[in-house]
């Protein structure tokens, strides 16, 4: 049975960049088994959608953004090294759905009346 060449080198790739983000997450979270890497591709490149547990979002996002952004990084060397564009989606699942934060309800100072009572005595 001839083996087509194409099919293996998508597999290769597949593989590399795939099991690639699984390493790095699994590493980087406190439930590696709750990781999940979906990948498809289009006609932008291959997306890799990273599923994890929502307690170790954090983890993964990182301080402002710094670890995704560094991971996205790391994605995209692999990717050009097998002459693809590779882009990381964090699956959320709690989009849209997060409680919006109060409001404080502070005085803008210079807005307040003050009392000048006192100094109105003074003759100055």
């Amino acid at each position: 049975m001839p083996i087509n060449l194409e099919d293996k080198v998508n597999t290769m790739e597949e593989i590399k960049d795939k099991d690639f983000l699984e390493m790095i997450v699994k590493h980087i979270v406190s439930t590696p088994e709750a990781v999940q890497v979906e990948r498809t591709i289009d006609e932008m490149g291959v997306l890799l959608t990273l599923k994890v547990d929502p307690s170790d979002m954090g983890y993964v996002i990182g301080k402002k953004g710094q670890t995704a952004q560094a991971i996205r990084t790391l994605l995209k060397i692999v990717g050009a090294k097998n002459n693809s564009r590779v882009n990381l989606k964090i699956y959320d699942p709690n989009a849209g759905n997060r409680p919006v934060a109060p409001q404080s309800e502070e005085v803008d100072p210079r807005s307040e009346e003050v009392d000048t009572s006192s100094v109105d005595d003074l003759n100055i």
